[in-house]
C-alpha cells in the first residue's frame, strides 16, 4: 500500500528551523541542525530549467517574495536513499515498497514581503493530468520526479558511473524536472524546495506532541487504518499518517485528502504558532534529530533569511487552496484515471493569489481597483476546493 501525502509536516520542518535561528536559545540548536541537513542543488536558472511546449515565463514577483515547493516522497528510504530497517517499516505500517519514487503531495507555499497580504499554501493534486516537463509528454503530475530520474540513471549507467553516482546525480535530476514541471503549470518560480519522507513525516509529528485535527464524521477506513471518532483530536506518528492518507469512502476522493492535508496543516500552524512549542528544548532537541535524518533542502537557502521574513506571520494569516480542477476521472491513453486541469485556470487562479483586491481603509471612500476585483471574482468561481485558514481548527469529512 502507497503511504501518500507525507509532506504535510514539510511546513513544520522550514518553518521551525527559520524561527530556531531567531531565537535567543535556538542559534547552536540551529546551526546544529543546518549543518547536518541533507541539501541538493536543484534551483537552476531559468534559461536551464527544462521546460513544455509553450509554456510562457515564470511570473516574477518582488525579490523578497518566496516561494516554496514542499514535496512528500512515497519512499521507504531515509534522507541519503538508503533503506529503512525493517523495524520501523513495520513500526510504520508502511508496506512493501513498489520501486517508484512518486511525489505523493505537493503544496506550493508562497510567503509574500507585503506583511498585508496573506500567506498562502496551494496544494497540487497528485493525479493531475498535465504537461511535464523535459519533453516527456503528458502525464500524472505525481510522475515528473520518476520518470526524470529513471531516465538519466539509464544515461549514467550507459556513461559507467557507479551505482552511488547514478542514483545521487538522477535524483537531482527528478528534483529539478518537478520543480520545472510546477513552474510551468502554475506561472510561478520555485524559489526554495523542502522534502521529506514517510519517517520524517511519523518523527517529525511526534517531536511537537502531535497536531490537533477535527472530523465531521467518525471514519473507519481499512484500506489506510483510518479509524478515529468524530470531534476534535490530536494526533501523532502512524495516526497522523492515516489521517491524511485516507482516500478510500471519501465523496470526491484525493480532493477530499487534500482537504484533509490541509486541515493537517491548519492544526500544525496552531501547533507552531501557540506558545512553548519552539521554546521546549525537549521538543526542540527531537525536532531537530527529525530534521537531519529525513529533510532535504535545496542548497543555498538561508533559513535566516527567511526567518527574518516571516517577521510577524500568525496561524490566522496563512491560508490553504487547492488548483482549480474539473472532472476527477478523466480517461487517458496510459495512465489510467487522472484529475483534469486546465492550465490556463491554474495560471489564472495563481495570479488571483498573488495581486488580491485590498479593501479600503476603515472610514475611507476609496475602492479597490475594479479590475482586481473582478479577477478575484473568477479565482472565487473556479476554485474546486473552498479554502482552509489556519487561524481555527477547521472539522473535514
Amino acid at each position: 500500500m502507497k503511504i501518500l501525502s507525507i509532506i504535510t509536516k514539510g511546513l513544520v520542518a522550514t518553518v521551525s528551523l527559520a524561527v530556531l535561528a531567531v531565537t535567543a536559545g535556538g542559534w547552536w540548536t540551529y546551526r546544529t541542525a543546518t549543518d547536518n541537513l541533507a541539501t541538493d542543488d536543484v534551483i537552476v536558472p531559468d534559461a536551464q530549467q527544462p521546460s513544455a511546449n509553450g509554456s510562457p515565463l515564470p511570473l516574477r514577483r518582488e525579490p523578497r517574495d518566496t516561494t516554496i515547493l514542499l514535496v512528500g516522497l512515497d519512499s521507504r528510504t531515509d534522507d541519503q536513499g538508503r533503506p529503512l530497517p525493517k523495524d520501523q517499516l513495520a513500526q510504520l505500517q508502511a508496506g512493501n515498497a513498489t520501486g517508484e519514487q512518486n511525489t505523493d503531495t505537493m503544496i506550493v507555499i508562497h510567503v509574500p514581503a507585503d506583511p498585508t497580504k496573506k500567506a498562502w499554501g496551494m496544494s497540487l493534486p497528485r493525479d493531475s493530468y498535465v504537461d511535464i516537463a523535459g519533453g516527456f509528454g503528458r502525464h500524472k503530475l505525481n510522475s515528473a520526479y520518476a520518470r526524470a530520474k529513471v531516465s538519466a540513471a539509464n544515461k549514467l549507467r550507459g556513461q559507467g558511473k557507479d551505482a552511488a553516482t547514478v542514483n545521487r546525480e538522477a535524483t537531482t535530476e527528478g528534483r529539478r524536472n518537478l520543480i520545472a514541471t510546477v513552474n510551468n503549470l502554475t506561472g510561478l518560480r520555485v524559489d526554495h524546495y523542502a522534502e521529506i519522507n514517510l519517517l520524517g513525516f511519523s518523527e517529525i509529528t511526534n517531536s511537537v506532541g502531535g497536531v490537533p485535527v477535527c472530523l465531521n464524521a467518525p471514519v473507519h477506513d481499512l484500506y489506510s487504518g483510518a479509524d478515529f471518532p468524530a470531534g476534535q483530536q490530536t494526533l501523532q506518528g502512524v495516526d497522523a499518517l492515516k489521517f491524511v492518507r485516507q482516500r478510500h469512502g471519501l465523496t470526491n476522493g484525493d480532493l477530499d485528502r487534500v482537504r484533509r492535508q490541509q486541515a493537517f496543516l491548519a492544526g500544525l500552524a496552531n501547533r507552531m504558532f501557540s506558545a512553548g512549542t519552539l521554546t521546549d528544548p525537549t521538543r526542540i532537541t527531537g525536532l531537530v534529530n527529525a530534521l537531519t535524518k529525513t529533510v532535504v533542502l535545496d542548497k543555498g537557502w538561508d533559513l535566516l533569511s527567511f526567518a527574518q521574513q516571516l517577521g510577524g506571520l500568525s496561524a490566522g494569516n496563512i491560508q490553504f487552496e487547492t488548483i482549480p480542477t474539473g472532472r476527477i476521472n478523466l480517461s487517458t491513453p496510459s495512465d489510467g484515471s487522472a484529475v483534469e486541469v486546465n492550465p490556463d485556470q491554474v495560471r489564472q487562479f495563481v495570479q488571483g493569489l498573488l495581486d488580491p483586491p485590498v479593501p479600503p481603509a476603515r472610514g475611507s471612500r476609496e475602492t479597490p481597483n475594479a479590475k482586481k476585483i473582478e479577477t478575484q471574482e473568477k479565482v472565487q468561481k473556479i476554485a474546486s476546493v473552498e479554502p482552509i485558514n489556519a487561524g481555527a481548527i477547521p472539522c473535514v469529512d
